[in-house]
């Protein structure tokens, strides 16, 4: 394609995109009014569960053991199956976790995932946990060709599956490019995790109006922590509890937002789960924080704005 570069703005063929700094000014969160949250409660506490379809015939998406001899393999069996034990097993452990705490995550899932593991999909369907899209299948939306069918092809089957559209986004890796925001929105989006900017929702603008930003999580996410930095699982719950520790100390002034994202082919690991059960049991003793999906949160912001439709 062309490129043309337009002040701030870069144009490609006949779509224009707009830079971050166009979406959005800088904002200070000391220059805010402080957002308040029902009751007494400090923090809410965002659970992320992420499921990924891994096609064979590709690259893995993560690598748990290298090649041998260096040389790629194809088909990757030993990491495709580390991947397939969190959907055979792994994930087993989370329904039963979300289960007996009675919390309903948020489910940042590929809309094949509806396809191929529907006896997955369904359990999280029928337990009544949130839908947020996260592509068809995993890969990173830069490489999709026609990324604008693919958005809507994933909102499509996720909604037939649900019978109810997701309101949220999620890209493979936070991958997306400057036209994604706006293809987001076309499709009926209102939330996006992509974004790691801030310990608040804001608002981002798109060419179909506004879409929000919720404080989504890499610093809290077991994927850098401990399939790509190699951190052990204490190190992981320690890091969680100290994040909780200082942004409930800044809860007293105005509500703060903590995302903690999981895979179940990491977390859900025998010996990895019991680390996530206590910092559940760690965050419930406090007494005041909010266990809420994306659109829980997404509800709670308009309302303190004044722009819930």
């Amino acid at each position: 394609m062309a490129e043309k570069c337009v002040s701030d703005l870069i144009v490609w063929e006949d779509t224009m995109a707009m830079l971050p700094r166009d979406r959005a000014p800088y904002s200070a969160i000391v220059d805010r009014p402080p957002l308040k949250l029902p009751g007494k409660a400090r923090v809410v506490l965002w659970t992320i569960v992420n499921l990924e379809v891994w096609d064979i015939a590709r690259p893995m998406a993560r690598q748990v053991i290298p090649a041998p001899t260096g040389q790629a393999l194809l088909p990757d069996v030993p990491n495709w199956s580390w991947h397939e034990y969190g959907m055979r097993v792994g994930v087993w452990r989370f329904f039963k976790l979300y289960e007996r705490l009675g919390i309903r995550p948020t489910l940042s899932i590929n809309a094949r995932v509806c396809e191929d593991y529907e006896r997955v999909a369904g359990q999280a369907r029928d337990a009544g946990w949130e839908f947020m899209g996260h592509a068809y299948e995993q890969g990173p939306i830069h490489k999709v060709e026609d990324q604008r069918g693919m958005i809507h092809r994933s909102m499509d089957i996720i909604e037939k599956f649900t019978g109810k559209r997701a309101k949220g986004w999620l890209g493979p890796g936070l991958t997306q490019t400057l036209e994604t925001p706006d293809l987001l929105t076309e499709a009926g989006v209102k939330y996006i995790g992509d974004w790691v900017w801030d310990d608040e929702p804001s608002v981002i603008e798109t060419v179909n109006g506004p879409l929000h930003t919720l404080p989504y999580t890499v610093e809290h996410n077991d994927i850098p922590m401990m399939a790509v930095a190699h951190h052990e699982s204490p190190y992981w719950l320690q890091r969680l509890k100290d994040s909780l520790d200082r942004l409930h100390e800044e809860g007293e002034d105005r509500a703060k937002v903590m995302a903690v994202a999981i895979h179940p082919y990491l977390s859900g690991q025998p010996h990895r789960i019991k680390y996530l059960e206590e910092f559940y049991a760690y965050a419930a003793a406090k007494g005041d924080v909010l266990f809420w999906n994306g659109e829980e949160i997404l509800d709670w912001y308009q309302t303190t704005q004044g722009t819930k439709a």
